[in-house]
């Protein structure tokens, strides 16, 4: 049976070599590959399933050399040698070698790399590129090595290292960057990435942040200009740069102060120059454009043929339109005695619009003739002659009424006089108000009315013996009075010791004659002028309110919502009580102290913690998690922030900080930046808890047989464990994590630590080992089958190979092919079967 046996291997080794397989190396690495930081200790297992080995061994640093063993572990305490390739080695008992070469990756990475730019000290000018150098020093191996430029934490480039050296090297990567003016005030890093692979770690480390400043301009952005009477200068040009430009203005080559109204004068030619990184200058031209404005009396007496006069001025030129008797009229260029009559004048320009009424009295030039009849023969006005005159009388049908809001309202106003007597209005003049004077009486009529409608309407009448007057007020239903103030800006944010920023108070309305007179309060003082400065150093809370006279409306005011802010000097946390020493479940108070801020009511305390890289849940107790004594001052003060938390076991090794946040909404983004304490360690003692996952609560133990034991816990250090149980001789305790047994009986862990004690008990139980049984059966059935097997075999190869033969009826014969035969065998003829 041997022999056949070996038949058969050598054909199957046979046909393995015809079709080119061959037999696998039968080593096993754990792990199959290492990724190791240099100077960390390593360790492989190698190992192999064969039996038919003489021995395995390691080739390397550490080497072990050929060892009768199934399994050997290379260990290196501290790998330093660059380049290692390890291999672990069999020998079969029949002499054969084979080999399994282990893939280290031995790596080194920086902890910390920086960036630096070919501009001294970040300062770039636009247009000129510049090149940022990123140094990373130490780093292997080469090919795995990418460097990630970012700009404001924006990705915007990327280097990737394919170098074959495998050795620590001190690299050095370039980014050229073309520095725009929006570039000014960014902020640039550099960060270096190593992939080790699904068996490696994922390293990276980022630079610190790199601030440059952009120097540009400066640059005059602004075209002639067109401005109305009683506006300034002051933000009619932008001119930019950095650093920030020096503007001046010019006038026939001589400064003029922008913060001055214009008046129709100052329409000319001007020159903006600005000194900043380099000289600019620009020349433009100023319009100064004002209303219409009325330049004639109320009743124009004039002679015949006189030539036709405009009763308006204004820039530009204003348009007029005359009404007589309701209707547009066209006025000759020459004026005679048909002409007069009483007008309705229309003037406007693309500044505002004006409507009055002209009385206009043509002379006969037979002035000389006094009576009626003589101007008949003439046909003058008979108002062309001198009467006596009388004065007007009491206004009536004028009183005061109210007005729904957006509805429309008529006033009327009339007297008697000779001559008939003229009327104007004083009121807070709006488009949306028309005067009208017909048949000796006045009417304003409201339309569609508003909250700046409502206020005081006086109605004058007057001729050349007096005048009257006389003044009502009109309230719209549903309307607040509205103060016709605007605040440009109408929020200032400043902090403290800022560049010094300026507001202005203006009317809404175009109409001049509307305002009597804006000023300032701030500080407890009136300030006589329309732009308010604040002292970024003194003005904590000056309470700056715009203030406006006006006809119709009185004395109003708008408030100027003003905030000067200080960011803290430095912000501190502490707790009360020992942090170091806490233990679970305790109440820990912390406080956060937020040292010389202003305005204190802005303040916002955050509390966060961190352990390693991980972000800590904190369980504050209060509702709102802090409360804190703000105090209501506006200038800077000490602010004191408590909180509370319960103590967890997951607090322990906790870093905790604090946030101070100024919330000042209306800064936009230009919010101050959030401020941050230091680190406050937190150490909670907390009671062991045993790990029952590996230390279940009842273990069989199998005859003839000793079981392990082990106690392990989580708790606060130090941690002392001990076992406690009886046995023959009494009670026995042990003091060591993993207690053997050979006896059934219960067992009790106790593990203390200064926190407290925790006991886990332990029911050992006998059971029958049934594995050698189980063994001797799949023994015995895998010899049946063999005997089955060789025995199947046995009559298939009889029958297929050697036929079958028999000695009936035998005859001598001579040899031939069917038997074999020795020369001196009996000859024994045979006949063939089959």
């Amino acid at each position: 049976m041997s022999k056949r046996i070996l038949i058969v291997q050598l054909f199957a080794g046979l046909i393995l070599i015809v079709t080119g397989e061959t037999i696998p190396c039968p080593i096993e690495l754990s792990p199959s590959s290492v990724v190791v930081k240099y100077g960390d200790p390593v360790s492989v297992n190698c190992s192999s399933s064969q039996s038919d080995i003489e021995g395995i061994g390691w080739e390397s640093v550490g080497g072990t050399g050929l060892r009768k063993v199934t399994h050997l572990t290379w260990t290196i305490e501290s790998l330093t040698e660059w380049g290692i390739k390890p291999m672990c080695y069999l020998t079969l008992l029949n002499g054969e070698t084979c080999i399994a070469d282990l893939d280290v990756i031995l790596y080194s990475f920086p902890e910390n790399i920086s960036i630096s730019s070919s501009s001294l000290n970040g300062v770039m000018t636009e247009g000129e590129t510049h090149t940022f150098t990123c140094d990373i020093p130490n780093v292997a191996p080469g090919q795995n090595l990418t460097v990630r430029w970012y700009k404001d934490d924006e990705f915007i480039f990327e280097n990737i290292l394919n170098s074959p050296i495998l050795e620590p090297t001190n690299e050095t990567f370039f980014y050229p960057f073309l520095p725009g003016r929006q570039d000014n005030r960014a902020i640039f890093r550099c960060e270096a990435f190593m992939d080790l692979g699904p068996n490696g770690p994922q390293l990276n480390v980022s630079s610190q942040d790199y601030s440059i400043e952009v120097l540009f301009g400066p640059d005059i952005r602004c075209s002639d200009l067109t401005v109305q009477e009683g506006e300034t200068l002051e933000g009619k040009c932008d001119v930019t740069g950095n650093p920030r430009p020096k503007v001046e203005w010019l006038k026939n080559g001589l400064p003029i102060s922008l913060s001055i109204p214009l008046r129709r004068t100052d329409t000319g030619i001007y020159t903006v120059q600005a000194e900043g990184r380099v000289k600019a200058n620009k020349t433009l031209q100023v319009s100064v454009f004002y209303g219409p404005e009325k330049t004639c009396l109320s009743t124009l007496t004039v002679a015949e043929n006189t030539p036709r006069l405009a009763c308006t001025e204004g820039f530009p030129q204003p348009s007029e339109i005359w009404y007589k008797d309701e209707e547009e009229v066209e006025l000759p260029e020459y004026l005679t005695r048909r002409d007069a009559g009483q007008y309705v004048i229309r003037s406007f320009n693309r500044v505002s619009s004006i409507n009055f009424t002209v009385n206009v009295i043509v002379l006969c030039k037979s002035s000389t003739r006094r009576f009626l009849r003589s101007c008949v023969s003439c046909y003058c006005d008979p108002r062309s002659f001198l009467l006596p005159s009388d004065p007007p009388t009491d206004i009536v049908e004028l009183e005061s009424a109210d007005v729904q809001l957006g509805a429309t309202l008529d006033l009327k106003c009339s007297s008697m006089g000779a001559p008939r007597p003229d009327y104007s209005w004083t009121y807070y003049r709006m488009a949306n108000v028309m005067e009208k004077t017909e048949d000796g009486v006045s009417r304003l009529t409201i339309h569609n009315a508003t909250g700046l409608n409502m206020g005081s309407y006086t109605c004058h009448a007057w001729n050349e013996g007096g005048n009257v007057s006389k003044t009502v007020r009109v309230t719209v239903k549903s309307a607040k009075q509205e103060c016709p103030i605007q605040i440009t800006p109408d929020v200032m944010v400043l902090q403290y010791q800022s560049w010094k920023q300026q507001t202005t108070c203006e009317p809404t309305s175009t109409e001049s004659s509307n305002v009597k007179e804006i000023y300032w309060k701030a500080n407890q003082s009136s300030i006589n002028s329309t732009k308010w400065t604040p002292d970024t150093k003194e003005d904590w809370d000056p309470k700056p309110v715009c203030h406006g006279v006006f006809n119709g409306i009185g004395e109003c005011q708008k408030p100027l919502h003003y905030t000067l802010y200080k960011t803290p000097d430095a912000v501190t946390i502490n707790s009360l009580g020992d942090a170091s020493s806490a233990y679970e479940g305790m109440e820990l108070q912390l406080q956060c102290e937020v040292v010389d801020v202003a305005p204190a009511q802005s303040i916002t305390v955050r509390w966060m913690a961190s352990k390693g890289n991980r972000t800590i849940e904190l369980d504050l107790m209060e509702e709102n998690g802090t409360s804190c004594n703000k105090s209501e001052m506006r200038h800077p003060v000490n602010v004191l922030c408590t909180t509370k938390i319960t103590l967890k076991r997951t607090h322990d090794g906790v870093n905790i900080r604090c946030e101070a946040q100024l919330n000042l909404p209306q800064a936009g983004r230009h919010s101050p930046p959030s401020m941050f304490s230091d680190s406050l360690n937190v150490s909670v003692c907390y009671k062991p808890e045993i790990n029952t996952t590996k230390l279940a609560g009842t273990v069989p133990l199998f005859t003839g047989y000793d079981e392990d034991l082990v106690c392990e816990a989580d708790g606060s250090q130090p941690l002392n464990i001990t076992w406690s149980y009886m046995s023959a001789t009494g009670p026995i305790e042990s003091f060591n994590k993993t207690l053997r047994v050979s006896a059934a009986g219960y067992y009790n862990c106790t593990v203390r630590n200064p926190c407290g004690s925790t006991t886990h008990m332990v029911k050992v139980i006998f059971k029958e080992d049934y594995l050698p049984l189980i063994a001797g059966f799949v023994a015995l059935t895998v010899i049946i089958i063999s005997i089955i097997f060789i025995f199947i075999y046995s009559i298939y190869y009889k029958n297929t190979k050697m036929r079958r033969y028999s000695l009936k009826n035998p005859k001598l014969s001579t040899h031939n092919g069917n038997v074999a035969h020795n020369g001196w065998d009996t000859q024994f003829p045979m006949t063939k079967l089959s």
